[in-house]
């Protein structure tokens, strides 16, 4: 599971995208459906920047509240540490993180399409990312 994150100040969205794959290049690619009817879609069109943080197995509740599934008074962003970039907010405790300009954005049935163009990677130890599979969460092996 990844969190999507975009925008800065009030205007900040975020989400969580389970459907995307990086295309090996130079430079390289993530591929992901978002839906087009999301704050992240409208905020990914005004700053044509993101960060893909990919989640980590103890972090489930924030997988559910960027996914729209579980309240967080104050907001998705509320009680989680974040920073500014120039891509959007950087979500601290989630050190595995791809920063992109995003490229293209297509409706494609209904669902949308955002290409993004990778400009930094960041990667520290992964033990235990989050997997969703089957609408349930599962651990690796």
């Amino acid at each position: 599971m990844t969190l999507v994150t975009a925008g800065s100040g009030s205007a900040r969205a975020g989400l969580t995208v389970s459907s995307l794959f990086v295309n090996e290049g130079d430079p390289g690619e993530i591929h992901m459906v978002i839906g087009p009817v999301t704050d992240l879609w409208d905020v990914l069109a005004d700053t044509g920047r993101c960060v893909v943080h990919i989640a980590e197995a103890r972090h489930r509740a924030w997988s559910d509240v960027f996914a729209g599934l579980r309240p967080n008074p104050g907001g998705i962003f509320a009680g989680i540490d974040t920073r500014p970039s120039e891509w959007g907010p950087v979500l601290a405790d989630l050190p595995n993180r791809a920063y992109c300009r995003v490229e293209r954005m297509e409706e494609r049935g209904w669902s949308g399409v955002v290409i993004a163009t990778i400009d930094r990677v960041e990667i520290s130890d992964l033990d235990e990312p989050l997997i969703h599979f089957r609408g349930a969460y599962h651990r690796l092996g």
